[in-house]
């Protein structure tokens, strides 16, 4: 693929990308639980530097001992620790979660703001986070530049940029409005599952003849069949024309990346 792209060339192929996307992971969704806005942004808070398992499995406790942002707020800051450890920088968001409920509890009368501008004067709470919880919790479309989505979007020449606001507005340009949120969980679907890191399974992924970095991995078929995760890792071989019993059963069974 010429290095040279007019921008239009480049948002019809990334639109093109994100159809094959949207068809590679019908599946794609917020890995993270919640039942409501609130649960929402602190799973969503929590979340960083950890996976969205470890999370999954740490809230359960955490709200139904503190189910209100008026709850939260007046807990005891070291039995918050405790349940949070698990996450890792346990303290530090032990202090985000609880000065985020105080915030919600004292300017927003407990509840969760419908607006970005709104929600990032909350403490520890940034666009990404805003997005995910606009996104997920109220409809409002949204593009979460996350790790995964930055190192994608950049090595499908979407965008170089590389500071997360300029990506999503860069991104935002390519991709119709409407498509945000559910774009946002596809990408990072398969940054876990098929596009990863180090080794993406370039010979096993739907986006090869629009992707101007295939070969950054194996792109034999054997040797990138082994390199797909999650539980629709033969789907996704078969989605590629690979064969799919070129996937070891750990694939299947292991976690995905974080």
């Amino acid at each position: 693929m010429a290095r040279t792209e007019s921008d239009l060339s480049r948002k019809r192929r990334a639109r093109k990308m994100a159809r094959l996307l949207e068809e590679t992971h019908p599946d794609a969704h917020c890995e993270l639980d919640f039942q409501n806005a609130f649960q929402l942004l602190i799973a969503t808070v929590l979340s960083a530097q950890t996976t969205d398992v470890r999370v999954n499995l740490t809230t359960p406790t955490l709200f139904a001992k503190y189910p209100t942002p008026d709850d939260l707020a007046a807990a005891n800051p070291e039995d918050i620790e405790q349940i949070l450890k698990p996450t890792g920088f346990f303290r530090a968001k032990t202090k985000s979660v609880m000065g985020l409920s105080a915030a919600l509890r004292d300017r927003f009368g407990g509840e969760v703001p419908r607006t970005l501008a709104e929600m990032v004067t909350l403490p520890g709470v940034g666009r990404k986070t805003a997005n995910v919880v606009l996104g997920n919790a109220f409809d409002v479309p949204g593009i979460t530049v996350d790790t995964h989505f930055q190192r994608l979007v950049g090595r499908w020449e979407w965008t170089a940029e590389s500071d997360p606001v300029k990506i999503e507005h860069a991104v935002g340009a390519l991709i119709e409005k409407r498509e945000w949120t559910m774009l946002s969980h596809r990408v990072i679907f398969h940054g876990r599952r098929v596009c990863h890191a180090r080794k993406p399974a370039c010979g096993a992924c739907t986006l090869t003849k629009l992707c101007p970095a295939y070969g950054t991995g194996p792109t034999e078929a054997a040797a990138a069949a082994k390199l797909l995760k999650g539980p629709r890792a033969r789907e996704l071989a078969a989605a590629a024309g690979v064969d799919p019993e070129l996937v070891p059963a750990k694939a299947v069974t292991e976690p995905e990346a974080p």
